[in-house]
């Protein structure tokens, strides 16, 4: 994601391989680009789209194809109240209808999850405007119990045992209060605009304002869509574009995300989109959705093929299968799996949020964290890399970018505190951002270029589509710099004042 707060930079928040088993690479042939990476445009109301490869992925939650979706969920540190470790999500099918006039949301959400331990009882994250009207695990009715948040299925499960839950529900959704104090954004979560149009942005939590979810990052899983909406709005969500048609005056469309994602990590927006199609340098489809006739955003996503290049030569090969954009009314961007949200502003258009939010694909994305007190490693690395795109685009040296940010982070860190402890309801404030970008030049100088940008591109691939601790990633650096870096961390990312640079 990227934050406002600095007027020079766009911070705000975040990478797993692409799982041959769930869906085939889209073929060599299906996009062609011209110098500009733009090939082919054409309206969001396009009758008919070709599907790629392996359409509709299994409900079966024993499906082998599920396997790289089994988690560890955790009980979130700072905010407990969101999500539930008794669940392992392992696949979410989401049959969405939205009616923009009278801005009611109809659903019905296939899960497919593992029990993690033996109780009478479970529960998901689910807004209370949404009314269930229907439940039932493995094809019988089950009683639910929706107070608050908090949607608790009564029927018994047994440790390790695979379910297929699935709720019907319908209502207006609301978004859900964010613990932040940032300019940006104050709700996460499904929004909806005036004019009946719907975006969603919703880190540290906020999915379940619109389908139930265990809310929490350490729990990632596959998730395939279907939105139905009246045309000539169209529905936009993660992964790839399987299947477009119009129905009755309806758009409807069906989407297929072949990583296992973080419930933050997913995005839907639904209005009216025109799509362009291109490719990087090195072959990744790329998709750009934004308002029919503006030029603005379309020229500003179109960097996204030049950003994925220059990636690339930091980063290592990208870690999906493709890359989607859909720009939204919001003043913030977020890092959203295989298909980045940007709001429409001129700020999270800017070549400098476009390298921060695909860098996420790699930190924060394939690589997540399992509780939110970590979110610095997604942001940090990322707005480190941001900060040496910025001082080769400008022709400046990394020192004198950081020493700029430098002139800000003793504030940043007195007011949200540390970046490793800083204060619950300061979620996403500079603090995590700026801190951890110094520390890692600061490393940078300690161990040497090689040294450091080899660890960099190889830390992606250790944990592919994981949720590695804290202390799995500290210790890890250690043992592939072979450097005692214990106090170095302990000062950066636990000290109350800011570490003296070298």
């Amino acid at each position: 994601m990227k934050n406002k707060l600095l007027p020079v930079i766009a911070v705000v928040a975040a990478v797993f391989v692409a799982l041959v088993v769930v869906i085939a690479v889209l073929s060599a042939g299906l996009l062609s680009s011209d110098e500009k990476g733009t090939t082919s445009r054409e309206e969001g109301i396009t009758t008919t789209t070709t599907p790629v490869q392996d359409p509709a992925a299994s409900t079966d939650p024993d499906d082998p194809a599920f396997k790289a979706a089994e988690s560890e969920p955790v009980e979130d540190s700072l905010y407990p109240n969101v999500g539930d470790p008794g669940v392992d999500s392992l696949h979410y099918g989401l049959d969405l209808e939205w009616d923009p006039e009278a801005k009611v949301l109809a659903g019905t959400a296939e899960i497919a999850f593992r029990a993690t331990g033996t109780k009478p009882q479970f529960q998901l994250d689910f807004g209370e405007p949404l009314k269930v009207t229907e439940a039932t695990l493995d094809g019988k009715e089950v009683e639910v119990e929706h107070t608050g948040k908090d949607l608790v299925v009564k029927a018994p499960v047994t440790v390790d045992k695979k379910y297929l839950l699935v709720v019907e529900y319908e209502g207006t959704p609301e978004p859900a209060d964010a613990p932040t104090t940032r300019s940006d954004f104050s709700t996460t979560g499904f929004t909806i605009t005036d004019e009946g149009d719907v975006w969603t942005m919703q880190e540290p939590y906020g999915a379940f304002t619109w389908y139930p979810v265990n809310d929490q990052p350490a729990d990632k899983a596959f998730y395939d869509f279907k939105i139905t909406t009246p045309a000539p709005r169209i529905g936009i969500a993660n992964g790839v574009l399987t299947s477009q048609e119009e129905v009755d005056g309806n758009t409807v469309t069906e989407w297929h995300l072949d990583s296992a994602a973080s419930s933050y990590l997913v995005t839907l927006a639904i209005g009216e989109y025109e799509k362009t199609e291109a490719e990087s340098s090195s072959g990744v489809p790329l998709t750009y959705w934004t308002a029919p006739g503006d030029t603005r955003a379309l020229n500003a996503m179109e960097y996204t093929a030049k950003a994925v290049d220059w990636l690339e030569g930091k980063l290592g090969p990208f870690p999906f299968t493709s890359l989607g954009s859909v720009v939204v009314d919001s003043e913030s961007a977020m890092e959203t799996q295989q298909m980045v949200t940007y709001g429409n502003s001129n700020y999270t258009l800017s070549r400098d949020v476009v390298i921060h939010e695909v860098a996420h694909q790699w930190y924060g994305d394939m690589t997540s964290p399992s509780d939110w007190k970590d979110v610095w490693i997604n942001e940090g690395m990322a707005m480190y890399i941001q900060g040496v795109y910025e001082a080769e685009s400008t022709n400046r040296s990394i020192d004198a970018v950081m020493d700029d940010w430098a002139l800000y982070e003793k504030q940043y860190r007195a007011t949200a505190g540390p970046p490793g402890d800083y204060d619950p309801r300061t979620f996403g404030e500079s603090n995590i951002y700026y801190g951890p970008a110094l520390m890692w030049h600061e490393l940078r100088k300690q161990i040497g270029d090689d040294k450091f940008w080899a660890m960099v591109k190889k830390w992606p691939t250790v944990h592919k589509q994981g949720n590695p601790t804290r202390e799995e990633y500290l210790d890890w650096i250690e043992q592939e710099t072979g450097e005692e870096l214990s106090a170095f961390f302990d000062a950066w990312l636990m000290g109350e004042k800011t570490p003296k640079r070298s």
